[in-house]
């Protein structure tokens, strides 16, 4: 039950506005406690407030799986370089317009066996605040690119910026897509520093993990380098999203 934490969360309210006789501060303190909380609820999407995502594997075995956002872009062939030497599949969040910027770049992806999502066509830096009919348009438009270019289709989403909400959730459920989200955030769109951005991966690293990156930059494509090896030498395995 994704709402079971925000349905206590109201009794717990309720409660204490019962307690302390419902004064009109007590009522602006919940209603700002209850704001936070619904916005805490849009930003993390590993809570599936809005939207049921998928997270994480269920396993018992040590595999990971890689994700990538954001692209293709002008740095993804060396991306794949990488993972065809080291016969890494992974999983690609493609947004629209970058297909249709970097096609040859696209086709190669799929002809390499890595698995494809669907990013949005624009990556809006507005997304949480579109309209469904808006977000439908944009989902739509991607699945259309991915098509045409392609040659396949794709039931997988990944949320720009893992914003969810109400209007997000119906054009999901509209489009049929299966939301993907991760357990492990890299913050490598964030943080400058290769070795932090190693660590923060490493540290939080389970079984089943999926991890958010970006292959949008030399640094991230850096920190793969080192990560593949840290994969290899605690000796785990690597899936993709076609394992849902």
């Amino acid at each position: 039950m994704k709402h079971y934490p925000f349905i206590l969360f109201y009794l717990f309210c309720n409660a204490f506005i019962y307690t302390f006789h419902g004064t009109f501060w007590v009522y602006l303190f919940c209603f700002l406690l209850f704001s936070a909380v619904v916005v805490w609820g849009s930003f993390d999407i590993e809570l599936g407030y809005f939207v049921n995502s998928i997270t994480h594997k269920r396993t018992k075995i040590k595999e990971v799986a890689l994700t990538f956002d954001d692209g293709p872009t002008e740095l993804t062939p060396e991306f794949l370089d990488l993972l065809k030497e080291k016969n890494t599949k992974v999983t690609f969040f493609c947004i629209g317009k970058q297909i249709e910027k970097y096609p040859e770049t696209f086709q190669r992806i799929i002809a390499e066996g890595h698995t494809i999502g669907n990013h949005t066509y624009s990556h809006s830096n507005n997304t949480g605040f579109l309209s469904s009919s808006k977000m439908i348009e944009e989902i739509e438009k991607c699945d259309e690119v991915i098509s045409k270019i392609g040659n396949i289709k794709t039931n997988f989403y990944r949320p720009p910026f893992g914003v969810t909400n109400p209007n997000i959730a119906k054009a999901i459920k509209k489009t049929q897509k299966k939301s993907i989200g991760w357990n492990v955030r890299s913050l490598d769109t964030v943080i400058d520093d290769e070795k932090k951005i190693y660590n923060r991966i490493t540290k939080n690293l389970n079984k089943g993990s999926i991890i958010l990156l970006h292959d949008t930059s030399e640094k991230t494509y850096n920190v793969l380098v080192e990560l593949l090896l840290f994969l290899e030498r605690e000796k785990y395995s690597t899936f993709t999203m076609d394992d849902f």
